[in-house]
């Protein structure tokens, strides 16, 4: 990447981390017309299954009918609002707890008790409200926009970065998710993910890890990533937790608007989560952890504190930059050429989609 033009170097607002106007056009001008990991593959076992997830908050069921096809539905039923699915499992229809309105795998209405005398009712008209669905390797994609383009598009060459960078996505297994809440603007937290320059003072775990003096990044379409050389002492062994016979090299992708990719150096590795508004100061995520079948327990345990460490002191900083950016006192701030592009890229998506 090229460093930033001065015309770019002006953060967005610092109002629009507190305005629950612009919140409300995020969600309808960003979030519902975005594609967004929602589960993954194995939670739909077979033909004949679903899993109810959420996007951005907003309710949705995955299902994979008996032709064996993927499908995505606003979780919501017909009748009265009521959430349908809960949890997965494997059944031929799915049945609303509230009033027993009963749907087929495909979304079509199949049965409503006590309609047959209702003279205006029309169960073909009253089927789930459907969403668009894809998947990449292990994971399900779903967008609200039942007319968006393909998940393809959205991803462009984010794929072919992961494989070319070293790790095979369909050689890991899930192994546990991680929810979390942040005081802070979702905005203010993926561009804390979105540069290093802080990394030095806040992290002395992290840069034992890995090394941000050779850090290199890319921006292209609704890709930015930065990938992070194994620290040379943590390759001889004197780090946070074990990098022989692994990668010796870090990727860390952002997908707009805010799905978050992440391997760290040493043996096959991923996290993989979103992160979503719940009010202009708040937001939430989760990170779904995978790991090859040969790592053993005890590095992934050694990892995993590594990580939460790591999250931990984001977390804090995230917080603390909110208090200031969300307190109306200074109205934006200023990127540094370099170190902050991919904070430029992310801000020139974000207000494109808001100014347009």
């Amino acid at each position: 990447m090229t460093d930033l033009t001065a015309e770019r170097q002006a953060t967005l607002p610092w109002s629009w981390y507190a305005d629950p106007e612009i919140g409300r056009r995020e969600h309808e001008r960003i979030f519902r017309g975005a594609w967004q990991y929602a589960a993954r593959r194995d939670e739909l076992t077979a033909a004949g299954s679903f899993a109810a997830a959420h996007v951005a908050g907003l309710p949705v069921v995955i299902t994979r009918d008996r032709d064996d096809v993927l499908r995505a539905f606003a979780n919501v039923c017909r009748h009265r609002g009521s959430i349908v699915a809960r949890g997965s499992g494997e059944r031929g229809t799915l049945q609303c707890p509230y009033h027993a309105w009963t749907y087929g795998l495909d979304g079509c209405l199949r049965a409503a008790p006590r309609t047959g005398s209702d003279a205006g009712f029309d169960a073909s008209q009253l089927g789930l409200v459907p969403m668009a669905v894809g998947s990449w390797g292990p994971f399900v994609f779903v967008n609200p926009d039942p007319d968006a383009a393909p998940l393809e598009d959205a991803l462009g060459d984010l794929p072919e970065v992961v494989r070319d960078h070293g790790l095979d996505l369909n050689a890991l297994r899930f192994h546990h998710r991680v929810e979390y809440e942040i005081q802070a603007n979702w905005k203010i937290a993926l561009e804390n993910y979105l540069e290093c320059y802080h990394c030095q003072l806040n992290h002395p775990g992290l840069v034992s890890v890995i090394d941000d003096r050779r850090l290199t990044m890319q921006a292209t379409g609704l890709r930015a990533s930065q990938f992070n050389p194994a620290h040379p002492d943590a390759l001889a062994g004197n780090g946070p937790f074990d990098l022989s016979g692994g990668g010796a090299e870090g990727q860390f992708h952002l997908l707009f608007p805010s799905l978050k990719v992440n391997v760290q150096p040493g043996p096959a590795n991923l996290s993989i989560g979103p992160v979503w508004p719940v009010a202009p100061d708040r937001c939430r995520g989760f990170l779904d952890y995978f790991f090859a079948p040969e790592v053993s327990e005890e590095w992934i345990a050694d990892f995993l504190t590594f990580d939460d460490a790591v999250g931990a002191e984001d977390t804090a900083l995230v917080e603390g930059a909110q208090a200031g950016a969300g307190s109306g006192l200074v109205g934006a701030g200023r990127l540094l050429a370099h170190d902050e592009q991919l904070i430029a890229h992310f801000q020139d998506y974000v207000r494109e989609r808001l100014e347009g």
